[in-house]
């Protein structure tokens, strides 16, 4: 059924007195595109989209230092919480008086239909899912049938330590809509550090990467950082950029316009940008 969440929860329907608050910065986003701003009691100091709607809404700390006790004052009926997001132990203790936590792992870009259908039935907003599943479904069809060249990436998310991403993650599975797959070759887990390996650019495995993506989130590359790594002579020949974090890592509604950002950073490399 469409309302069984990630753990295997099935939920039933909200009432239309449903109060949530949302620990997952592009699960608020994807509510309020699914039309249920007026609902949405709590959120993340990271949940910042829709800019001008959020800033009415109340927040609860950030994703990994959530206050429980605000949580608490704002009684809420749903609380949406994500695997990767959110501590389990966080999430165990708002399960002692939210009366519905939904858990939420989307690790593919197709997995955005099933969140859509979910919370979309779960908060009566049927409609407005399948408008949203649509937009994504045509794209990823469109995007699916192209012959896009391969490409050997390492995406970068932090430095000192520096870090990565492994081959399981969303991040990873959204560079692979274009055939851009990512450095190292390992699996991560469903939880755990290991979905985030560290690495050092004296790696010799680093030879057959071509492209270098320094992410605006979480660590905030910038122009700077990229100018230093495009002139470490352990880089010479790759080509090193900056990509937007949000359009590659953020699922929900977010998705819709990460494939087109995506398809749009391939077409350049394939004419040599």
């Amino acid at each position: 059924m469409t309302r069984i969440d990630a753990a295997g929860v099935e939920h039933p329907r909200a009432s239309n007195n449903a109060r949530i608050v949302s620990l997952v910065p592009s699960i608020t986003e994807l509510l309020f595109a699914l039309g249920l701003g007026e609902h949405i009691v709590g959120r993340t100091g990271f949940c910042v989209h829709p800019r001008e709607a959020v800033r009415a809404v109340p927040k609860v700390g950030g994703t990994k230092a959530v206050k429980v006790d605000a949580v608490r004052a704002l009684a809420p009926t749903h609380v949406i919480v994500n695997i990767d997001e959110n501590e389990k132990p966080t999430i165990d203790a708002l399960a002692e008086f939210v009366p519905h936590v939904i858990v939420t792992h989307p690790l593919t870009a197709h997995d955005n239909l099933s969140l859509y259908a979910l919370l979309g039935a779960i908060f009566n907003r049927e409609q407005a899912a399948q408008s949203l599943s649509a937009a994504l479904s045509s794209r990823l069809h469109a995007i699916a049938h192209e012959p896009w060249p391969e490409r050997r990436v390492l995406y970068v998310i932090w430095r000192d330590p520096w870090m990565t991403i492994a081959r399981d993650t969303y991040i990873s599975s959204m560079l692979r809509l274009v055939n851009w797959h990512t450095w190292p070759d390992v699996e991560g887990g469903l939880t755990g550090g290991d979905r985030y390996p560290t690495f050092d650019f004296d790696d010799p495995a680093l030879g057959n990467v071509e492209r270098i993506l320094l992410s605006s989130e979480p660590y905030r590359f910038t122009t700077k950082h990229r100018d230093e790594l495009a002139a470490d002579t352990r880089l010479a020949g790759k080509i090193v950029q900056l990509i937007d974090g949000e359009l590659t890592s953020w699922y929900g509604s977010r998705a819709i316009e990460g494939v087109d950002y995506l398809r749009g950073l391939a077409e350049a490399a394939i004419r040599g940008l």
